[in-house]
C-alpha cells in the first residue's frame, strides 16, 4: 500500500541550522583571529602609527574574508578538506602518468 505525496509528514527546518556561521558578512573564527592579530599589534607596539596599521590590516583582512565568503561561505572547511586529503590524492597530470 502507497502512500500519497499529500499524505507525506513535513519537518520544518530552522533557518539559522542551516546558514552558515558569519560574522561581519565573513568567516567566524578567521574574522576573530585577525582581529586578536591586530590588537596585539596595536597593544605590543603601543604607537599611534601601530594602530594606524593594525586598524588598516584588519580592514583590508576582513574585506578579503567577505570576498571570499560570498563567494563560498564554506571555504575554509573546503580547504582544510583538501589539505588533509592531499596525501591520499596525490595531483597528477594525468590519469597516465607513470610513477
Amino acid at each position: 500500500m502507497a502512500k500519497s505525496v499529500s499524505g507525506l509528514r513535513s519537518n520544518r527546518i530552522h533557518r539559522a541550522l542551516s546558514r552558515p556561521n558569519l560574522l561581519m558578512g565573513a568567516d567566524r573564527e578567521l574574522v576573530l583571529i585577525t582581529g586578536l592579530a591586530a590588537v596585539i599589534l596595536i597593544f605590543v607596539v603601543l604607537t599611534v602609527y601601530s594602530a594606524l596599521f593594525g586598524v588598516a590590516i584588519w580592514i583590508v583582512i576582513v574585506g578579503a574574508l567577505r570576498m571570499m565568503a560570498k563567494s563560498d561561505p564554506l571555504m575554509r572547511q573546503v580547504y582544510i578538506r583538501h589539505i588533509s586529503y592531499k596525501p591520499y590524492y596525490k595531483a597528477t597530470a594525468s590519469p597516465w602518468r607513470r610513477y
